[in-house]
């Protein structure tokens, strides 16, 4: 059932973003950073050219750029695709590795960049005259927000992208419980198989707890992430079951999403139909299956790496760029120059951050908690009589 690849099994550096995972030791897969670039210019695309009336005034997606109107709402899948990428690279991660090296390795990508976005989202909304996308919140929840616990403890976000970050991090700790049984192959397909029925369950109960726990709506792209890279590792035939099932369960999932938002604003505002989520949710599952078989090995660019470094700050902080400039200049020049405009300082300013900010923070953090870590292996560990 498992046959090793012959090559490399283990794909690319640990510091890839955390909102796409990141992957563990060995030759870089880059086709996973264009796919992150992917994904978040999806996401972009989606909150400045139809998400949001607040910065335009009107609804974008109908009123101001509607030649690409159903095209850019569908960005909002690009989360969707993120999660995907997510499962395979975290399961990557985790191979090989103990649960105090994995949640160090999650812990230091995860924390530096997103402690900066907090508080350049609180300074930007205490200290300026900007309002859209406001999240209102006092001094003290915005500390609870550097936690990144903020919806367990039922406090608001700093900012709307950052309910993907609670995801991932559920994610995360459902992955380091596995590893604390060992992962192999077939343990895998037993985590997977359990995890899905408990997804379906929790769709069906309204658990709570449930829903907390395996998040149905979001597993069925973690499961498949993972299913795809059991199929890059050990072209694993059973996986492909998995793919099946979880395809049919995204499907389900991305159309009430959209439908949400549909019912609210309709079809006209949001112009997202059911045919159109049905092939966007192939098309991101085809993407995955093209890395999974080794379909985009050409994509080979070296600067993709950076490019896909620089998607997570892009993510956590292109709303915040979004909300001081589209209301300021959208009356005094052309449209699609201010999204251009608005994109290029995006991009800049997330390259700046991944520079000064998510590199050093990363390797300060992770040494720190490598010495916190090895400190206390030293101090449990039996000492000679």
């Amino acid at each position: 059932m498992f046959r090793v690849r012959q090559g490399p099994e283990t794909p690319a550096s640990p510091d890839a973003p955390p909102v796409a995972g990141g992957p563990a030791k060995g030759p870089r897969l880059l086709e996973l950073d264009a796919l992150r670039f992917v994904a978040a210019f999806a996401v972009v695309s989606f909150h400045f050219m139809a998400a949001s009336r607040s910065l335009w005034g009107v609804w974008p997606a109908h009123d101001v750029f509607p030649a690409v109107g159903r095209v850019t709402t569908l960005g909002i899948l690009g989360v969707e695709l993120f999660f995907l990428i997510s499962g395979f690279v975290i399961l990557m991660s985790a191979w090989g590795r103990t649960i105090g090296e994995f949640a160090i390795s999650r812990v230091s990508r995860l924390y530096p960049t997103y402690w900066y976005a907090i508080i350049v989202i609180f300074v930007l909304y205490r200290f300026s005259g900007v309002d859209v996308f406001d999240p209102h919140l006092t001094a003290g929840k915005y500390l609870v927000n550097l936690t990144l616990l903020q919806e367990a403890f039922g406090v608001g976000h700093a900012s709307g992208v950052l309910w993907s970050l609670w995801a991932e991090l559920r994610f995360y700790a459902l992955v380091a419980v596995f590893s604390l049984f060992g992962i192999t192959a077939r343990r895998c397909l037993v985590f997977m198989s359990v995890w899905i029925v408990f997804a379906v369950v929790a769709e069906i109960t309204k658990s709570d707890v449930l829903t907390f726990v395996f998040m149905p709506r979001q597993a069925p792209y973690f499961i498949a992430g993972m299913a795809f890279y059991l199929i890059y590792r050990f072209r694993s035939v059973a996986a492909w079951a998995f793919v099946a099932v979880t395809y049919g369960m995204s499907i389900y999932a991305a159309l009430l999403r959209i439908q949400d938002r549909v019912d609210a604003l309709s079809l006209k505002y949001f112009p997202a139909p059911p045919a159109a989520v049905v092939v966007a949710v192939t098309l991101i599952f085809t993407l995955l299956a093209a890395v999974a078989l080794g379909w985009l090995r050409w994509l080979r660019w070296r600067p993709l790496v950076t490019i896909g470094a620089l998607t997570y700050p892009l993510y956590l902080l292109h709303q915040s760029v979004s909300a001081v400039l589209i209301p300021t200049y959208r009356r005094e020049m052309n449209h699609w120059l201010l999204v251009a405009i608005t994109m290029a300082v995006s991009i800049a300013i997330a390259y700046l951050v991944y520079r000064l900010v998510d590199k050093p923070g990363q390797k300060w953090l992770r040494a720190r908690l490598s010495g916190i870590f090895l400190s206390r292996a030293r101090k449990n560990a039996p000492q000679p009589s």
